[in-house]
């Protein structure tokens, strides 16, 4: 039945950057799109444990924009509180949020029973927000769907999932509602990816949903990255440390042993032990050998640089190389540092000044990622308080995020004007910064929606 008006609830990702969840409440039908965790500010990892304030039960389907945490984390979650519809995605997206909710469901498993044997926790017994057989009932919902077609999904609803560049198998989603089109952005990808093709662009938005994550902020040139890399490696290299890079384990991780393989290959930087410390990393890289229309690797050249370097699956492995004081280079999960192999890896090597850190994504708000880069001298790390003497490094051209010059490129090609734009997944200043462009160069006026406001659409 056609509605004359359609509520959109901003269960996550709205006045901040994590935990992405849009309900569009069409009256008859209520689809999500993406259904991430919060990650950052204590006060927004507390809102996992909470029930979202919609009726779970009733939401027929998810619609997924691509794999990462913050967009797919809470999916185990959602189906414990009572979701029994499909979760729609493209067939690489559904892959890496298969590996990402089995990793993270290890990940808090393990920390849980590392709380309660240390008696860090202040919970007891300390609980994993959702286990490995919440992953197990989650991933039969999972239904794979082609890019670059219109899917009917009620009557007078369908939905297309167009390439996006970002991470493999990403999109951005236009859902049509009886004629009005809906544009979710879901993670815009950068122009000139040296893994990934640029993102397609919308025509049409009547109510366009747009991320600010770089709002506000210019990338240089990836290219421009490289020289700075290479100088990053010989530095610590020569002073006898190892260089520790926290990476996403999905695209980015990969674009990090592309980097260092392309340098080593160039004789520009010394032939050391170089480590890519992720199961989850190691899943991904099978993935690229079978997503070749997704990115511009060749499987050749997937094969010679991973034979440059020692993949580690093994957490017993982490821990005989996370003593090992001679010269490196680790990549190894979270990039953020909220969790992952690279915590293992700081507990030792934090206190080390001749050792460097070098963060290549974003770093959220209240992340530990984000504390250092401020300039904290000390780390906690399971339970502990770790002093941090390491030397820090930021690359933000290697980030898989669009910039603000991308951002409004993005929208460029859109015909119409929109009704109504929100500015999402981003921090304030940035959402601001994008809100004013957006105005000045388009003449559109775009809103900042709130942590679970509910917005009208006639």
């Amino acid at each position: 039945m056609k509605n004359a008006k359609i509520n959109i609830h901003f269960l996550g990702a709205a006045g901040t950057v994590t935990g992405s969840k849009y309900l569009v409440d069409t009256g008859d039908k209520k689809i999500l799109i993406d259904c991430g965790l919060f990650q950052g500010l204590k006060e927004l990892r507390l809102k996992n444990w909470e029930y979202p304030p919609v009726e779970v039960s009733e939401i027929d389907m998810v619609l997924l924009t691509h794999g990462h945490l913050d967009h797919t984390g809470y999916l185990p979650r959602l189906v414990k509180q009572g979701f029994n519809g499909p979760i729609y995605g493209t067939n690489p997206t559904l892959d890496i949020a298969k590996i990402i909710l089995n990793d993270s469901a290890k990940i808090q498993e393990q920390e849980a029973e590392r709380a309660n044997k240390e008696g860090y926790s202040k919970h007891s017994p300390a609980e994993p927000l959702y286990d490995l057989k919440d992953v197990e009932k989650t991933v039969p919902h999972f239904k794979g769907i082609p890019q670059a077609q219109w899917i009917p999904l009620f009557d007078g609803i369908r939905a297309r999932f167009q390439y996006n560049g970002h991470i493999l198998g990403a999109t951005y989603i236009e859902l049509d509602i009886h004629g009005k089109r809906f544009v979710f952005s879901g993670d815009i990808g950068r122009a000139n990816d040296l893994l990934l093709y640029p993102p397609l662009k919308p025509k049409k938005a009547d109510v366009l949903f747009i991320e600010s994550t770089y709002g506000g902020r210019f990338h240089p040139d990836e290219v421009e990255a490289l020289p700075q890399i290479e100088k990053l490696v010989n530095d610590t290299i020569n002073k006898g440390g190892s260089l520790f890079v926290p990476s996403f384990s999905v695209e980015r991780a990969q674009l990090m042993m592309l980097i260092f393989w392309k340098l080593l290959k160039a004789k520009k930087i010394p032939k050391v032990q170089m480590i890519m410390d992720s199961p989850m990393g190691a899943s991904v890289l099978e993935l690229f050998h079978r997503t070749r229309d997704w990115h511009r690797l060749e499987d050749n050249e997937c094969d010679e640089m991973c034979s440059h370097f020692t993949v580690v699956s093994s957490y017993r492995e982490t821990m005989e190389l996370r003593t090992d004081n001679k010269p490196k280079i680790v990549i190894a999960g979270s990039g953020m540092l909220t969790g992952g192999r690279m915590l293992n890896y700081l507990e030792t090597q934090a206190q080390n000044s001749n050792n460097t850190l070098l963060f290549v994504g974003y770093q959220a708000e209240g992340t530990r990622g984000r504390k250092l880069l401020e300039g904290d001298k000390e780390l906690k790390v399971y339970g502990k308080w770790v002093p941090f003497h390491m030397e820090v490094a930021e690359i933000e051209g290697l980030s898989a995020h669009a910039d603000h010059a991308e951002l409004m490129d993005w929208m460029g090609k859109i015909k119409n004007k929109p009704e109504r734009i929100f500015i999402i997944h981003g921090e304030k200043e940035g959402a601001e910064a994008l809100q004013k462009d957006i105005k000045e160069i388009y003449g559109w006026d775009a809103e900042i929606p709130q942590l679970y406001s509910i917005e009208e659409i006639e």
